[in-house]
């Protein structure tokens, strides 16, 4: 499957519209494009700005899937055209998190008759392509026509887009009153569905939505073997749970006690990838000057992530996982009113790791150490549900509490690496340079709880917690 970044905008025009005089304007192409358009039943890939299509016509005949980024950009997984309307499995699993047990199904057909004219450099670069589209589209035995135009970038700058719609806007074109094509077709039956969404959150809330939209989001990159997308997938899923934890006056809690179980279910497969990877690289590193031992080191934990991805690939197709998201689901749209002592709430998690962390840095116990990390991090989530709303000095402690979890990260770190050394030691043929690494281990556990003190005194400060008040 191939990915590409599309950046483009679109306007809508009259009938008979006229290009206006364009910079660069090369010979015009004209395409007969025929598209059917895959959704749910209840718009569910519409609802969440997708759209799954299958077109034939023009120079990117195929399959594509369309999802959001940043901008005026949108992320375009295309594959090539297959034989019959079933939906390749690839773009399947793309939209399964969203789609869950759901079937996909033609939700409508447009065929548009595009005039393309490239937009070229003094050196014959297309820099854009503007299209003067005439659509007919055909959904629910209802048919519609209108004209619009769409220019799109190839190699200009987004300081292009400006300039022709400044020139287009003038001419009579405004800019488009949806999305997309397939927007303007479902038209009513898509706002319908739209307003099934849950009513305007609040601080909690809003917070738990953005951590499930977020696992739909890097799903399909987790799903690829991307090492950032389970990075990311893996904290939206402590981050819900967490939230689930800190504020159960928020949420049913015979719905969110059995959730959290299965959101530490699915975290532990994506840790499982995830630790390998970083404690592989590490490892592999500080063992440069052993290579033997260092290749050693490497191809253990590479093993170990070959086996997670396994496991997280079974994990993400199995019907425990589809539940999951259906629960969690249930259990926001259903959240009851927001509970006015939230905020309390996080203090009071903050107070905890506070006093776990004295405990533990007086005993100097690592698992106790490692027991207030934990808290910690607990305590930054709750954090965060409320620091946009407190600007400059929500981000501040949010700041000073991921620089201390990130030293007891550290001290951690150390405290599995040697963990792991001791563990391949007893199976090596050499076991001195498991020996020297898990010294120098202990030293760097030593030394990051030298950082320590510094980072609490930093997250303490009154100043930093009084919003919090």
């Amino acid at each position: 499957m191939q990915t590409a970044t599309e950046t483009e905008r679109k306007y809508d025009v009259p009938a008979g519209f006229t290009l206006p005089p364009l910079t660069g304007a090369g010979e015009a192409e004209t395409h007969e494009l025929d598209a059917t358009y895959f959704d749910t039943d209840d718009l569910r890939l519409a609802r969440n700005k997708r759209t799954l299509r299958r077109r034939t016509g023009g120079t990117d005949a195929g399959w594509h899937l369309k999802t959001p980024a940043d901008g005026d950009g949108r992320t375009e997984h295309r594959l090539p055209l297959s034989d019959g309307d079933q939906v390749p499995d690839e773009l399947t699993s793309a939209v399964r998190p969203i789609v869950r047990t759901k079937e996909l199904r033609p939700v409508a057909r447009l065929r548009t008759h595009r005039i393309e004219t490239p937009l070229r450099d003094a050196e014959g670069r297309t820099l854009a392509l503007v299209a003067q589209d005439e659509v007919g589209a055909e959904t629910g035995g209802r048919e519609q026509r209108w004209q619009e135009v769409e220019v799109e970038l190839v190699d200009g700058g987004p300081e292009l887009l400006d300039q022709v719609e400044g020139l287009l806007l003038a001419a009579g074109a405004t800019p488009a009153a949806g999305p997309s094509k397939l927007a303007r077709a479902l038209g009513d039956r898509l706002s319908k569905a739209q307003r099934r969404r849950p009513r305007k959150p609040g601080p909690v809330l809003r917070y738990a939505l953005e951590q499930r939209d977020a696992l739909a989001e890097h799903d399909p990159g987790v799903r690829a073997g991307d090492a950032e997308a389970v990075h990311k997938m893996r904290v939206a899923t402590r981050r819900l749970r967490s939230t689930l934890k800190t504020f159960k006056a928020s949420f049913d809690q015979e719905r969110a006690t059995p959730l959290r179980d299965e959101l530490k279910w699915l975290a532990a497969e994506l840790g499982a990838v995830r630790d390998a990877q970083v404690l592989g690289q590490k490892l592999g590193d500080v063992a440069a000057d052993f290579p033997e031992t260092a290749a050693e080191i490497r191809a253990k934990l590479a093993g170990d992530v070959e086996t997670g991805r396994a496991a997280l690939t079974e994990a993400l197709d199995s019907d425990r996982y589809l539940a999951l998201l259906d629960e969690l689901d249930a259990l926001i749209e259903g959240a009851p009113a927001e509970d006015p002592k939230a905020s309390r709430r996080a203090r009071k998690v903050l107070r905890q790791a506070d006093r776990l962390l004295d405990e533990a840095t007086a005993d100097g116990v690592d698992a106790e150490l490692h027991e207030a990390r934990k808290k910690y991090k607990q305590a930054r989530y709750a954090v965060e549900v409320f620091a946009p709303g407190a600007g400059k000095p929500g981000k501040r402690l949010v700041d000073a509490l991921t620089d201390l979890q990130d030293v007891l990260g550290a001290h951690q770190d150390s405290v599995v690496a040697r963990e792991v050394l001791r563990e391949m030691s007893r199976t090596a043929a050499d076991g001195f340079p498991y020996g020297v690494l898990h010294a120098r281990q202990e030293q760097v556990g030593a030394e990051t709880l030298t950082e320590l003190p510094g980072a609490i005194s930093a997250s303490r400060t009154g100043k930093l917690r009084s919003w919090l008040a």
